[in-house]
């Protein structure tokens, strides 16, 4: 297996998008607040959300000092809400056990709450420049096509992608060929669409070779958004972010018309700890009552 390191170090040291948090003079703090605004998340919607909070909260301590329900808020409509309470225990997290400082190493990011696989590894690598495989959707599509010349990546197993993308790792410079590896498969070898006489690894990428076999694996789930539980929760959520205090639950009735479905998503906003409840039965963001 291998993935001509030169060849793509120099494409991305040419055509890398110049991201705020891959600057030199941005902290790990804000390489985390990224990784994780980043997940399931285009780039576009989370840069702005990103500047604002590292004004905002530009230490852990200064986010563990606010209330989860300040966080909530600021989130606004990234999606996947849960995401900005994680965040806010591991800056609890960061700044009691770890004086303020992102820690550098994989098993201790991993102890921290709400920090999995990747965004451990993806920190490790992107803010300390550690040498550790970090695997994305864009990243297993990459080798998937260029290494395996496969069409498309096939269900993920942590395991197998991790050894995929370790054994490519040049012993220098590996956190930015991980990078350039996302960047390959979100600007070039995307999924539907392929801007394969671009690719700086066109020449001997095994999909190429192979002809660029269809993809034949298992068919992926396509996600919707309409009608589903997580537009509902979604409304639920922008009506308490929309005021100041905890409201009336017939004011949060008026976004939905199905009784049901809107009672089954205010009880599991509460059990996710997203929305609380007060004594007098109104309900509010959390720590905001």
């Amino acid at each position: 297996m291998s993935l001509d390191a030169d060849l793509l170090l120099d494409w991305f040291a040419d055509t890398a998008r110049d991201l705020p948090w891959r600057r030199p003079e941005c902290t790990a703090w804000g390489v985390l607040v990224s990784e994780i605004m980043l997940q399931q998340t285009p780039v576009a919607r989370v840069e702005p959300i990103w500047r604002e909070w590292l004004t905002r909260w530009p230490t852990p301590s200064a986010m563990a000092a606010a209330t989860p329900g300040e966080v909530v808020r600021a989130w606004g409509k990234l999606g996947y809400p849960r995401r900005a309470l994680r965040l806010h225990a591991a800056a609890q997290a960061i700044a009691e056990q770890h004086d303020d400082v992102v820690p550098d190493d994989v098993d201790v990011l991993l102890a921290l709450p709400g920090i999995g696989a990747y965004t451990a590894r993806a920190v490790a690598a992107f803010a300390y420049g550690r040498k550790c495989p970090v695997v994305d959707t864009n990243v297993r599509r990459v080798v998937a096509r260029a290494v395996h010349g496969a069409g498309d990546a096939g269900p993920p197993s942590t395991t197998r992608d991790l050894r995929d993308v370790d054994v490519l790792l040049p012993e220098e410079r590996a956190a930015t060929y991980s990078a350039a590896l996302m960047e390959l498969g979100a600007l070039v070898c995307t999924a539907r669409a392929p801007k394969c006489a671009a690719c700086p690894v066109l020449a001997t990428c095994a999909w190429q070779l192979n002809g660029r076999p269809a993809y034949a694996g298992p068919a992926k789930a396509v996600q919707r958004f309409a009608g589903t539980d997580r537009q509902v929760r979604g409304l639920l959520l922008d009506v308490l972010r929309g005021t100041t205090g905890p409201v009336a639950k017939p004011r949060l009735d008026l976004v939905w018309s199905d009784a049901g479905q809107r009672d089954r998503c205010l009880h599991s906003l509460l059990v996710d700890g997203l929305v609380e409840q007060t004594a007098e039965g109104l309900f509010a963001l959390p720590g905001e009552h």
